[in-house]
């Protein structure tokens, strides 16, 4: 075990010698002094891993040598120990940043918890949690080989993003490659049952099937309009459950979760096919049909989410809901600060939709510059990425405004990501799509079975450009390169965040309804 190195300030030092020595024989190195002044003379002179301080010391106080110590040495853990328990010592000891606050009379294993818990704490929660998740990794695993229906696989997913976060926060990271192979095992699997299931879903109305894109807005938005209280359903473009689980926490602080539920999106898991089905309340086969005005297919060069809001208006009036209600695109920072200037005319409405595009923006920049890639390597780094956005984004100031207020906040996403790792090769004309998780075109060229292959797309409530349109939907962590100009495909696309094929982090997405605290 590593030598520790603890300072110990304390006008009574010699009363505490049995203390000293019950650290000294377990392993501390202890170095005790009778003053503050002395404590910063020693610190002046040494390096210290932990400083005990006495709060009630003749000359200088534990409060005045703790503000000494944290201009000279900020980063060092100073325990402050005193005989009083009034609030006002405790306040300005948190208030200055103290480690831990400990009162006599001291008991020798309160001191050893609180000085594990500052110098062993990082090296115990790894040991804890890779210990943890060896013995989840079977349970894991197993289930894989049963007959799971969507629930039991949001399950699977929820706890791999639980160890893939407690694994990123320990020190000891050996457990990572084993997790994310287990992750790749799950995501093959994953792939096998969205191609036995995922018509029946579409099709079936019998079938056991969850909540899809176009059901969204009827199933989790429009039950919430029943009494006379604002609602706003957010939607972040291109948002991973691992990324809504580090925003949860900043949300937590200004809302209490009514509901932290899961929803599938439909497949191609893209803006145009997913989103547009949120909103108009329909699939994609259906949108083309009864609204061709709308509907812009891949054949088209325009952009493919221009008319979300004219959807979401045909999806009130499908529904007979005769609500005041508006509609907002977050694209460019003046936008949010208009949204959040505008907060109190919002209140009037029934319903308010806000698109954020951030994080989705952020994924195409990633692929497309070099600086973005070396900030988010990995899906560590992109998380990262994404709370630093947050947490100075107009959506945190957005929200912060609306929970001062009685309303009702739902906050999901489109469709989520995944890091593209293994080129698939595939032949198209000229005219196939330019996505790398799905094509759709006449004669589509590839071989292998890792693809899901729609050769009848109204089977799957997908348009038909023409007789002979198929499409082909990659899975796991594949994405479509072709032959002629493979080694620039790869070279390019490789690690990069994609979207619109088959993987857990692309379908199964986080729906979460939130009441301000003050109003939960």
């Amino acid at each position: 075990m590593q030598k520790y190195k603890i300072l110990w300030a304390d006008d009574e030092i010699e009363l505490l010698k049995p203390h000293i020595l019950f650290l000294n024989n377990k392993g501390y190195n202890v170095t005790p002094v009778n003053s503050g002044a002395d404590a910063l003379d020693e610190i002046g002179n040494d390096n210290y891993d932990i400083v005990f301080l006495d709060e009630n010391m003749p000359g200088m106080s534990g409060l005045e040598t703790l503000s000494h110590i944290k201009t000279s040495n900020p980063n060092v853990p100073v325990v402050m120990i005193t005989k009083s328990e009034e609030e006002h010592i405790m306040e300005e000891a948190i208030g200055s940043k103290i480690a831990d606050y400990l009162i006599k009379p001291l008991n020798p294993n309160q001191i050893l918890l609180s000085v594990k818990k500052l110098l062993d704490n990082k090296r115990l929660v790894s040991e804890k949690t890779n210990l943890s998740y060896q013995q989840d990794f079977r349970n894991i695993s197993m289930a894989f080989y049963d007959d799971m229906d969507y629930r039991e696989w949001v399950d699977v997913y929820k706890k791999l993003v639980y160890w893939e976060l407690e694994i990123e926060n320990t020190e000891d990271k050996s457990m990572s490659e084993i997790l994310d192979n287990q992750k790749d095992e799950a995501n093959k699997n994953f792939a096998s049952f969205i191609k036995s299931n995922y018509e029946d879903w579409l099709n079936d109305p019998n079938s056991d099937y969850p909540v899809l894109s176009h059901q969204v807005m009827k199933k989790k938005v429009f039950p919430q309009l029943e009494d006379d209280v604002p609602v706003f359903f957010i939607v972040i473009d291109n948002l991973r459950y691992d990324q809504w689980e580090i925003l949860e926490p900043a949300m937590a602080d200004l809302f209490n979760i009514v509901e932290d539920d899961f929803y599938y999106s439909i497949l191609p898991t893209t803006t145009a096919y997913a989103r547009n089905a949120i909103f108009s309340g329909m699939t994609p086969k259906e949108m083309e049909r009864k609204h061709p005005d709308l509907w812009v297919g891949d054949d088209k060069e325009e952009g493919k989410n221009n008319y979300e809001e004219e959807f979401l208006k045909h999806n009130l009036d499908k529904n007979r809901l005769n609500i005041r209600s508006s509609y907002h695109k977050i694209i460019h920072v003046s936008h949010g600060k208009t949204l959040v200037d505008n907060t109190a005319n919002l209140m009037n409405n029934d319903l308010n939709v806000i698109v954020f595009n951030f994080v989705d923006m952020l994924s195409h920049a990633r692929t497309d510059m070099q600086m973005i890639r070396e900030l988010a390597p990995d899906e560590a780094a992109y998380r990262s990425l994404t709370l630093s956005w947050f947490m100075h984004s107009s959506l945190l100031d957005f929200v912060k405004k609306i929970s001062e207020s009685n309303v009702k906040v739902i906050i999901t996403t489109d469709h989520g990501t995944i890091r593209v790792k293994r080129p698939f090769k595939i032949i198209g004309d000229r005219n196939t799509n330019t996505n790398l998780r799905y094509k759709q075109g006449k004669n589509l060229g590839y071989d292998g079975k890792d693809v899901f292959e729609v050769r009848k797309p109204e089977l799957m409530q997908l348009p038909r450009q023409n007789v002979s349109t198929s499409f082909a939907i990659a899975q796991e962590d594949y994405f479509f390169a072709y032959p002629n100009n493979f080694n620039y495909y790869v070279n390019h696309y490789k690690d990069t965040f994609q979207h619109g094929g088959i993987s857990m982090e692309e379908m199964i997405l986080p729906i979460v309804t939130l009441r301000p605290k003050n109003y939960g």
